[in-house]
């Protein structure tokens, strides 16, 4: 129009930063406070009303939001139509490289499982290549049916139990796999031909905890340490509602702290670390000969902890016995992260949570004789019921993180084809 000033690019390039913050911020409450009106969400996000209905249009319009209702709410005036949370064209996938697994979860945007699959696997015996075959296979298959009908993939995070290298993709150093400087990511990128979508690593700890802030029992508790129970021992903590990761990104190695120096040798090379007194391998070796099948890492996992359960269930004294030792030494090291970090709840995950009526009784014990604030520093004690698809569910949440921090990553519906 004569007489305007043509917009500047920077102020274009501004506007669209705004916006994008803004269609972010709208999801994230649906997603965080569920549905409600445009009236509310002006309310809530503190946008003006027609700003909230030009972004919620182009939600839409990209397949991330959908009209569900009416809300009445009781009040005067014309009732307001609610919108939710939509999401079912964009995925985020979690998967997870482990000793005797490797397993993938697909959530959608609202956080429903799409599938899963789990593989028992020897991986220390097969070695990096091998592995990263087989699961670049599974992802490889996974996402061609995804993007098929023409949906958004947000990203793949994968989940090693080790140290990580985030910013390189690299993992450094995993003692109960035996690998040592593996460029995790690279390799898995050239598998799936050097896709567009981001792919990450990350602790296997770590990405539990994010994925029990997010979905488990615990869901929203700001200070937050989960414990892993797997071969290796790991801790993810959140403190004040995000993950801390540490300055280089190892944080979480809780498995290391030195319990019994002239203890058993550890995978990484030391002894009398914690997972020597109470990870995986330490009941196995406790609750049964080297012959007996619950002890063979080519058979699926959970079915071996459930024939432990059996036992434990039947008063079979040396599998009781085990389990009152696991429980003795969990409650100690934990002890020292209550005290170190007073949390407002441990997780316990992995087969902690499966075991977790035949130790509770004996780690509380020792929590209570150990840690120095009364009743435990306020600190509570609950089991995962995400069992081992706590670190996939939070690689897969971290991968949707991506669409919420820039909802025009997706294409609108009416542009998209299938693949």
């Amino acid at each position: 129009m004569a007489g305007e000033s043509p917009r500047r690019p920077t102020e274009r390039v501004d506007h669209l930063v705004v916006r994008r913050s803004n269609l972010g911020l709208v999801l994230r409450t649906l997603r965080d406070s569920g549905p409600r009106s445009r009236a509310r969400l002006a309310d809530d996000t503190g946008l003006n009303k027609a700003t909230v209905s030009s972004l919620v249009a182009e939600l839409i319009d990209r397949g991330l939001v959908a009209e569900s209702g009416i809300d009445r709410g009781g009040a005067v005036g014309r009732p307001g139509v609610v919108v939710e949370l939509d999401g079912r064209c964009v995925y985020g996938v979690g998967a997870e490289i482990n000793v005797d697994y490797v397993a993938l979860i697909v959530l959608d945007l609202r956080g429903m499982v799409v599938s899963e699959r789990r593989l028992a696997m020897d991986v220390p015996r097969m070695g990096p290549d091998l592995v990263l075959d087989r699961i670049g296979a599974v992802l490889t298959e996974t996402v061609a049916s995804l993007t098929s009908a023409g949906a958004t993939l947000a990203g793949i995070t994968v989940a090693i139990p080790g140290l990580i290298a985030a910013a390189s993709g690299r993992l450094s150093f995993a003692p109960n796999l035996g690998w040592r400087d593996v460029p995790v990511i690279d390799e898995l990128a050239r598998r799936l031909g050097h896709p567009r979508y981001p792919i990450r690593l990350g602790n296997d700890a770590n990405l539990s905890a994010i994925g029990e802030w997010a979905f488990g029992p615990a869901a929203g508790t700001a200070n937050l340490v989960y414990l892993t129970g797997e071969v290796g021992v790991g801790g993810g903590v959140i403190s004040e509602g995000r993950l801390l990761p540490g300055w280089a990104g190892y944080s979480g190695e809780v498995g290391h702290m030195p319990l019994q120096p002239d203890g058993e040798i550890c995978g990484c090379g030391r002894r009398g670390c914690w997972e020597t007194v109470v990870g995986l391998a330490a009941l196995l070796r406790r609750v049964a000969d080297e012959d007996d099948p619950v002890r063979d890492p080519s058979l699926d996992l959970e079915n071996r902890l459930a024939e432990i359960s059996r036992r434990a269930a039947g008063k079979d004294a040396r599998t009781l016995a085990a389990l009152d030792q696991i429980g003795s030494g969990l409650g100690i090291g934990a002890s020292i992260l209550a005290n170190v970090l007073n949390p407002e709840v441990i997780v316990l995950g992995g087969y902690f949570a499966t075991m977790g009526p035949y130790v509770i009784e004996r780690m509380m014990a020792e929590l209570r004789a150990r840690v120095v604030a009364p009743d435990v520093g306020g600190c509570r004690v609950e089991f995962s019921r995400l069992g081992f698809t706590a670190a996939v569910r939070g690689g897969a949440h971290l991968a949707l993180e991506a669409v919420l921090a820039d909802p025009t990553c997706v294409t609108p519906a009416r542009e998209r084809e299938p693949a």
